[in-house]
Parts: C-alpha cells; structure tokens; sequence
C-alpha cells in the first residue's frame, strides 16, 4: 500500500501534473492540500477517469484539502469538530477548510494542511499555535477510536535543524520556531513517527521550495510534508521518498510529493508462520 501527500498549491494550475503523477507513481490513496477550490470546482470526473475516488472539503481561492484512493473512501470525517463536536474551538478552526479524513483499506487516514503562521508574533501565528493545539486534542480522540492511522499533510514546521537548509539563519522564525516545534511534538506523542526518519538520517532532502530568490535552483528547501504512522503501521513500513523532480517541471507546485509504502500485514503472518 502507497500512501502519499502533496500540497498542489491549486489543483486547476496543476490538475496535469497531478494526472501524470497519479499515472507514474501509482498511489493507493493520496492527500492533496491547498486545493484552492469549492467542492463544485474540484476535477473529480477527471480524477475517477484516472482510477480514484475523491472526497473533498474545499473552499474558494484558499486552503482546501482532499482525498483520492483507489479503494472506497469510508466513514469521511471533514473539520475538527467531527471527533470535538462540543468544543467551541474546533468549530470555529473548522471554518477553515484543512482538515479530512476517511477509512481506506483498514487504515485511517488523516489528511492536514497545517496554517502557515505568517511571522512569529503575529495574530497568524497564534491561530497556527491554537490550531496545532486543536489538532492535539483531536488526535487524542483518533487514538481512543484504535483504528490504524496514518496522519500526513504540509505541516508548514520544519521538526529539526536538518530539515532546514540554512538552520542557522532560519531557527527561531516562522516554521522552525520552538513553540510550533513542541506543539507539534505534542501531538505526535509517543506513537506517532516520521516515516521519512525511520529510513533517512541525513539532511539535504527538502519537500519545499520557495518559488522567490532562486530556491529551487540552489536546492535551499525546507521538509515541511511528512507522512507520521501510528505503531501498528511502523511495523509495515517499507520505504519513504520525496519525489523531487516534480518540483523541476514548468509551472510547477513548490512543494513535491511524498510518498510512504507499506507491506501487507496479512502476507507478513503468514510468511512468519511458513518459517516454523
């Protein structure tokens, strides 16, 4: 199973990118951020003709998440206030349209586009700090729910200085302040993972150029897209990639795709059992 995320930075600019990666690549189910359109707008005929069902949850011009797979989406949780129906925060962070999630193929996936903050001290920033906050919140009612779950999206954070091109200039700003930092790492808690760092140590691997100032051709990134795996889905995962050249196409996103296998649970069983 290949679960992959890509932040598209509108789908109309870059519905055939997107078709041609679909086609390449050949994810089971993909999360899409920053679709930039209403539900009505969204090319599903297009993406259906391509082998995926959708669910959408999008707004005009801004934001807008979705969720293509191969396999029926189920059991469709849109907002925050799907798992925090009471909780005035989640209802009003759900306004903005960032957040979905659905049952593919016994996993739960759940698919983010993480507020961007703007600058450190902003009024963004503390809407970004008070949604990761919410997400907190409503990871721990996911975890209640004992589903196998797979959370992935552009978190707009760059977790350590290794994710960062030039740490030294960038720490402390916006996307690699220590507050987003530790908000994020609240939610991840002790259960969640990197699936990326489970098989690379190194720097020098970016998912994010910015389209100022030469970025993409000085390969001066950010990882901002991650893919995190509850415990039970770590014990499955087979390989994490970035697929960079995406990013080098003309008029592309300024984020590239990235991408997470994972084996079979059921042919792991039984391979074991072969072995006694």
């Amino acid at each position: 199973m290949r679960i992959a995320t890509w932040n598209v930075n509108s789908i109309r600019s870059r519905q055939s990118h997107l078709l041609s990666w679909l086609e390449q690549a050949r994810p089971d189910v993909l999360g899409l951020q920053e679709t930039k359109v209403e539900d009505a707008q969204f090319p599903a005929a297009a993406m259906e003709e391509a082998g995926y069902r959708t669910v959408i949850s999008g707004q005009k011009s801004y934001n807008g998440v979705a969720l293509l797979s191969r396999e029926p989406l189920e059991e469709v949780r849109i907002g925050f206030d799907a798992l925090l129906p009471d909780d005035e925060a989640a209802i009003e962070l759900s306004q903005q349209k960032r957040v979905i999630s659905a049952w593919v193929d016994g996993v739960r996936v759940l698919n983010l586009y993480v507020p961007n903050g703007s600058e450190v001290g902003t009024e963004k920033y503390a809407y970004k700090l008070a949604w990761l906050d919410c997400l907190r919140r409503y990871l721990d009612v996911q975890r209640e729910q004992g589903e196998p779950f797979c959370m992935l999206g552009d978190f707009n954070i760059g977790p350590e200085a290794r994710d960062l091109h030039n740490p030294e200039r960038s720490t402390g700003g916006i996307m690699a302040s220590e507050a987003e930092r530790e908000a994020l790492k609240a939610c991840l808690g002790d259960d969640l993972r990197d699936a990326f760092r489970m098989f690379e140590q190194g720097s020098g691997h970016w998912s994010w150029w910015d389209y100022r100032s030469g970025a993409w051709n000085g390969d001066r990134g950010w990882r901002i897209d991650h893919l995190y795996l509850d415990e039970e889905l770590q014990q499955r995962a087979l390989g994490c990639e970035i697929h960079k050249s995406e990013r080098g196409l003309e008029k592309p996103s300024d984020h590239a795709p990235v991408s997470v296998d994972l084996g079979d649970e059921a042919a792991e069983e039984e391979d074991d059992e072969g072995l006694w």
